[in-house]
């Protein structure tokens, strides 16, 4: 986590990353990107969360479900995933022929190490109604456990798909299942699994900077605590918060999630203030796996066509089928 003494304006640094460095080193590294991805006919996926040079580079930003749908339907022949190691996961299910690579394998996430497969498959077996929904954010083994997938952006349209006469098992967020059974109303069995980088915004932290700033909306991710929601304005997907934000009267917004976001939407919503939500340690909130993805790595990775991505066949083939099935709901 980064102390940020103070909010930055749009076009300015973004609060909550690294200080910039020499910006022809920066060109210069993401000119040597850029030529590899023609060289080896290569895309590049990042998640809001990474750091804002990467995000400059590649060719698609986005959120979990923005990005598995990209994954699903690339035609390059290299996938490049500058997120954590369960996205990449996802996308060379949806792409077992072609290669997938990283900029740092060790890249993981607090959700995911949450959520053994073999205690998932203990908590299924004594319950075989269970309707297992699992968080995107979660291993290959565990989607291959899973009845279908979901993203912060469609749990609740997946949700209220899931056949009336199961058990419900969502899996390993609870606060984002807690807020998908607020909007849908079916009851849930949650596993106990949280984001660090979400659960450290505060009640006491959150409304001290909504004093501070009375006329900004808050926007608040749903991996947040109840305790976080029930100050917000609004609670979505990071996806939807470009959209929120973009359309929002507001020039001054509060931000609950992790502060790379932050770049994407002073990026596509020029003219307006973000302010990063603190926490009770300081201005703003990191997720240290996200940001082990730097500019360097992404370049070494391309040039190495590795760290590459592996899986075993049957976990391919088990966990394709919730995820496509996710997608189905999804485009409905």
């Amino acid at each position: 986590m980064i102390d940020v003494s103070e909010t930055h304006p749009a076009g300015s640094p973004v609060a909550g990353v690294r200080p910039a460095r020499p910006p022809a080193h920066v060109d210069a590294l993401s000119r040597e990107i850029l030529e590899l991805k023609r060289k080896h006919n290569a895309v590049i996926l990042a998640h809001n969360y990474q750091v804002g040079e990467i995000q400059d580079v590649a060719d698609y930003v986005g959120d979990s479900l923005g990005l598995s749908q990209q994954a699903a339907r690339t035609g390059a022949d290299v996938i490049v995933f500058c997120g954590v190691h369960f996205m990449a996961e996802t996308a060379k299910i949806l792409n077992p022929g072609k290669r997938v690579i990283l900029p740092d394998m060790d890249a993981g996430c607090s959700l995911e190490e949450s959520c053994p497969a073999a205690k998932l498959r203990a908590l299924q077996e004594t319950n075989p109604n269970f309707y297992t929904i699992a968080y995107i954010n979660c291993s290959a083994e565990v989607k291959a456990l899973s009845d279908v997938i979901c993203t912060s952006g469609n749990a609740v349209k997946i949700v209220q798909a899931a056949p009336k006469d199961r058990d419900l098992l969502f899996v390993p967020d609870e606060n984002l299942g807690a807020w998908v059974m607020e909007q849908t109303g079916r009851p849930m069995r949650l596993w106990k699994g949280n984001c660090y980088v979400h659960v450290e915004w505060t009640h006491e932290s959150i409304t001290r900077i909504r004093r501070e700033h009375p006329d900004a909306p808050l926007v608040a991710h749903p991996e947040c605590t109840r305790a976080v929601r029930m100050l917000a304005d609004e609670v979505c997907s990071t996806e939807r918060m470009v959209t929120y934000c973009r359309n929002s009267p507001a020039t001054h917004l509060i931000i609950a999630t992790e502060a790379g976001m932050l770049h994407r939407l002073q990026r596509e919503c020029p003219g307006k203030q973000f302010i990063p939500a603190p926490t009770s340690h300081c201005r703003c909130n990191e997720c240290r796996f996200m940001k082990m993805n730097t500019l360097e790595k992404l370049r070494d990775c391309m040039a190495s066509l590795g760290p590459a991505l592996e899986l075993p066949q049957e976990i391919l083939t088990r966990a394709r089928a919730p995820i496509e099935r996710m997608l189905e709901i999804s485009a409905r």
